[in-house]
């Protein structure tokens, strides 16, 4: 049987996490900002026992600092991280390369914050052509009513807003998946 070509694939998926740094995260409203992290760390861990590519914007690091601990520890020895001064990732010396050298048309958007840099990117990316899907409990703004109008923003505009158990579930898409059994605690 064919799959559905918006359904999520292992073979097909990239995750890009958008400035998910711990000065910037402190600013988001709880249980948001926590909520974020948690989820974004648990696809992020995904992706590496999945063997799927992981790209990491840092915006303007210097002052907003590096990458949240919790999220670098999980990162696959192969992540590549790109600074960036610009909101979108497409923004960042190297990132645009990087994506199209990775070869994968679904790109998976987690971080923040949501009306300002994941915003732009996934609108940049929609407008190359790649299908993009953004993991609504694993994006954050500072106010509650920018991240849910950027959403509705960016679906119009042809993303898919999921949540990170559905992308779980599509990455491993049976639950004789031989990885199912290791990911199905992050499903709690």
């Amino acid at each position: 049987m064919n799959t559905h070509p918006n359904l999520l694939s292992v073979e097909n998926s990239l995750l890009i996490v958008v400035d998910l740094q711990s000065r910037l995260s402190i600013a988001m409203p709880e249980p948001d900002g926590e909520l974020m992290t948690v989820n974004a760390g648990k696809l992020v861990e995904a992706a590496r026992l999945l063997n799927i590519p992981v790209l990491v914007t840092e915006q303007y690091p210097k002052g907003l600092g590096p990458t949240d601990a919790s999220i670098v520890e999980r990162l696959p020895e192969t992540a590549q991280i790109f600074e960036k001064t610009g909101f979108s990732c497409c923004a960042a010396k190297g990132f645009n390369q990087a994506l199209q050298d990775s070869q994968r048309k679904q790109v998976i958007l987690v971080g923040q914050e949501t009306h300002v840099c994941v915003l732009q990117t996934a609108l940049e990316l929609l407008h190359a052509g790649y299908q993009v899907h953004v993991v609504m409990d694993a994006v954050c703004s500072r106010k509650t009513e920018h991240k849910h109008y950027a959403l509705q923003r960016m679906q119009q505009q042809g993303a898919a807003i999921t949540n990170y158990e559905s992308v779980l579930f599509e990455w491993l898409r049976n639950s004789a998946h031989p990885d199912f059994k290791r990911l199905s605690g992050f499903l709690r």
